[in-house]
């Protein structure tokens, strides 16, 4: 019923930025048209964390590790959130995932590397 897709990993030095984009699509947009997007993260050797999310009123939220670094924002009209990475830090090297949240569906998108050399 929602399929979620992410782009825009990459490899970047420390200091620069990345954006992220993820898209949710599916039938569930018929009966709900507004969401909770998450992006989560994880680095090998440990457990995955969410470091930002968007509610349906645009509410944010993010980790104390990201703060003030990262911005997620949403486009609702075409279902899509970004996350913009800025003065990132090799401690930020990880899979982001997307996690989009509907009613009683959810979905998470297959990953996109982010790794940041020193």
């Amino acid at each position: 019923q929602v399929q979620v897709v992410e782009s825009g990993g990459g490899l970047v030095q420390a200091g620069g930025s990345l954006r992220l984009s993820c898209t949710a699509s599916g039938s569930i947009f018929s009966i709900y048209t507004m969401g909770w997007y998450g992006w989560y993260r994880q680095a090998p050797g440990k457990q995955r964390e969410l470091v930002a999310s968007i509610g349906s009123t645009g509410r944010t939220n993010y980790a104390d590790s990201v703060k003030g670094r990262f911005t997620i924002s949403r486009d609702t009209a075409k279902n899509m959130v970004s996350l913009q990475m800025d003065t990132l830090k090799p401690e930020d090297t990880a899979v982001y995932y997307c996690k989009f949240v509907a009613g009683p569906y959810d979905a998470w998108g297959q990953g996109t590397q982010v790794t940041v050399s020193s």
